[in-house]
């Protein structure tokens, strides 16, 4: 089971990521990653990465259980509280990999920048 830990559903991604990641990993399953506050403090980051992790222990499945993984992508304090603790556990965590193309274009007078995303593959978190 490959679980989409990001605020990126499945449901947008490529043809080839999406081929890539069942795979490599199985069936995909959107855990939408939330929302940070602002003032949010370590007691709060840690208390929401262990509610985070309870949820995914309840949709990995243990047919397969070899090529779980979580794909962890949002912010930073709480995706390093979540990624280190799947990674004492010994589940594999990856992160999307991407090449990024941009350009500056004129519209109306204005200055507007496009980027365009293509995905390149899964990267493995390792300690």
């Amino acid at each position: 089971m490959f679980i989409n830990f990001t605020n990126h559903p499945s449901d947008k991604w490529s043809e080839e990521q999406i081929s890539v990641a069942e795979q490599s990993y199985g069936t995909i399953v959107d855990l939408p990653f939330p929302a940070v506050p602002t003032d949010a403090d370590q007691a709060w980051i840690s208390q929401e990465a262990n509610a985070q992790i309870a949820k995914m222990d309840s949709l990995f499945t243990n047919a397969d259980s070899h090529k779980n993984a979580v794909l962890c992508q949002g912010e930073f304090t709480l995706a390093f509280a979540v990624i280190t603790r799947l990674l004492e556990r010994g589940i594999k965590v990856v992160s999307a990999v991407s090449e990024r193309n941009a350009r500056e274009i004129q519209v109306d007078g204005e200055t507007r920048k496009e980027v365009i995303f293509r995905f390149a593959g899964f990267r493995e978190y390792a300690k």
